[in-house]
């Protein structure tokens, strides 16, 4: 049974798509899968929305009334783990790496980074849009970079390095093999936000990501490898994430 079999979107007229929790309306999406045995619930940082999963059996009226028995905790859990959303905007201090950027508008027709200034085109129709252009393209070139000096130094091939917005995922590594069953090049999948954090913490996922091409496990010969990769410990990284994270699915928010 492939995913595609077990997930099931509900998408019905009766089914609001968002709920109301603490004043604010938060975007709700309803899953079905074949394979769970209750309803659970929960909130997606990246996009800031409330996931409710189903079981085969039950149904949306179930869902909702179990979301609305959740209100008191959800509106808690929103406010403790989504800090207020931080967008695109003139003037706004984006992390990138040990520092900042400063977002800047201007004249200019194409991005332009001048120390730690941003300069974008001032329309305000596409200033936000613009800037999570030029950070996305700088997270691809970075961690493309960074990611194929690891492999090479362990000799494992690599097909493809890509970045993308997943909700729960910093990192991910698919391994493929050719017809005689010999590596034929993995390919790694990172969040563009990487670019936002520390240079520790990105590093360490890429070098997290990196020993999966050789270890599919978390083993510990896979820690040996990834730790000898990065050089240091990945406690601390792991846990910057878990602390900040949420931080930075909230930059370049505007609700």
């Amino acid at each position: 049974m492939n995913l595609f079999s077990r997930l099931v979107a509900i998408r019905r007229p009766d089914v609001p798509d968002s709920l109301r929790i603490g004043g604010q309306d938060v975007p709700l999406s309803l899953t079905r899968n074949a394979r769970a045995r209750r309803i659970s619930l929960r909130l997606c940082a990246a996009s800031r929305s409330v996931r409710i999963t189903l079981p085969p059996r039950a149904s949306a009226r179930e869902a909702l009334a179990f979301a609305a028995a959740q209100s008191g905790w959800l509106e808690q859990q929103i406010a403790r783990r989504w800090p207020c959303p931080q967008p695109f905007v003139p003037g706004a201090r984006v992390p990138f790496g040990d520092g900042f950027l400063l977002l800047e508008a201007t004249a200019t027709r194409s991005a332009r980074r001048i120390d730690d200034r941003l300069l974008l085109n001032a329309d305000p129709l596409l200033f936000a849009s613009r800037a999570s252009r030029w950070l996305k393209a700088e997270a691809q070139r970075t961690l493309d970079a960074e990611t194929r000096a690891l492999a090479a130094r362990i000799g494992q091939p690599l097909a493809a390095v890509r970045v993308g917005d997943p909700a729960s995922r910093w990192g991910s590594c698919a391994r493929r093999r050719d017809g005689n069953g010999s590596p034929g090049g993995g390919r790694i999948a990172y969040s563009w936000r990487l670019i936002m954090a520390p240079d520790f913490v990105r590093q360490s996922v890429v070098a997290h990501e990196v020993a999966h091409l050789a270890v599919p496990n978390h083993s510990a010969d896979f820690w040996a490898l990834a730790t000898d990769l990065l050089g240091a410990s990945h406690r601390p990284a792991r846990a910057w994430l878990a602390q900040h994270g949420p931080l930075l699915h909230a930059q370049g928010a505007v609700r």
